[in-house]
């Protein structure tokens, strides 16, 4: 949990302003046919494993789906590079 409250942070700093790829950015990119890097097929299987452990965990279905729309979030908006840490998928 501490991990995905990093992200969120980290998402809604103000030192973080700058336009990134998400990793929505980055799954559009695939969908469209482009070829992706080894590096943003990595990131979505990483991002892939710790969206499914963490609503897995969830001990509700109220906690789920608020751990569903953070998730959301994350995908939407947050740098897809964070999910390079393998820390993440573990």
């Amino acid at each position: 949990m501490d991990q995905k409250r990093d992200l969120l942070s980290r998402l809604f700093s103000t030192a973080n302003k700058s336009l990134t790829n998400s990793i929505n950015d980055i799954r559009d990119k695939e969908f469209s046919g482009e070829k992706l890097s080894s590096e943003e097929k990595f990131a979505l299987s990483n991002f892939d494993k710790y969206r499914i452990k963490v609503l897995n965990s969830q001990p509700n279905d109220e906690a789920f789906h608020e751990a569903y729309r953070k998730i959301q979030v994350i995908a939407n908006l947050g740098d897809w590079h964070d999910f390079l840490n393998e820390e993440l998928s573990k």
